[in-house]
């Protein structure tokens, strides 16, 4: 299998992470034009952005947790030689999880809608290093 197809789903994260991170400039940059921001302590550069600024940073910053495992999952799939077709159609189907999710935080940010997208992602997560280990090891 092309190692391309392995990679191409933490590209498709990476990316989704760089375009919800210039949503954010551009949701702050509105509401600090539109004097929606209240200074909460301007010594510490702490402020109170409104929600669809607020539901976006949040988002930003999720994509720094969970997905930090898929990170380091691709590699050391890569270097022992674990990987297959399976490996790559879960790692995608872990992307879309993400992405749903993503696009929920950013949008209505509906609990009922965004949980069971982040709960299918852990699951797809933990497959993937299950598989991974069993692989490594037997």
């Amino acid at each position: 299998m092309d190692i391309r197809f392995v990679i191409a789903p933490v590209i498709a994260q990476a990316l989704m992470t760089l375009g919800i991170l210039f949503l954010l400039a551009y949701r702050r940059s509105k509401a600090f034009k539109a004097g929606q921001i209240k200074v909460i302590n301007e010594a510490a550069s702490q402020y109170e952005w409104p929600d669809y600024a607020a539901q976006t940073q949040r988002s930003f910053l999720n994509q720094f947790e969970t997905p930090v495992l898929f990170y380091v999952l691709v590699p050391l799939v890569i270097l022992t030689k674990t990987y297959d077709t399976l490996f790559v159609v879960l790692a995608w189907c872990w992307f879309v999880t993400r992405l749903v999710h993503a696009f929920v935080h950013c949008t209505n940010n509906k609990l009922i809608l965004r949980f069971p997208s982040f709960l299918a992602g852990v699951a797809l997560l933990v497959a993937l290093w299950v598989m991974f280990i069993v692989k490594l090891y037997a």
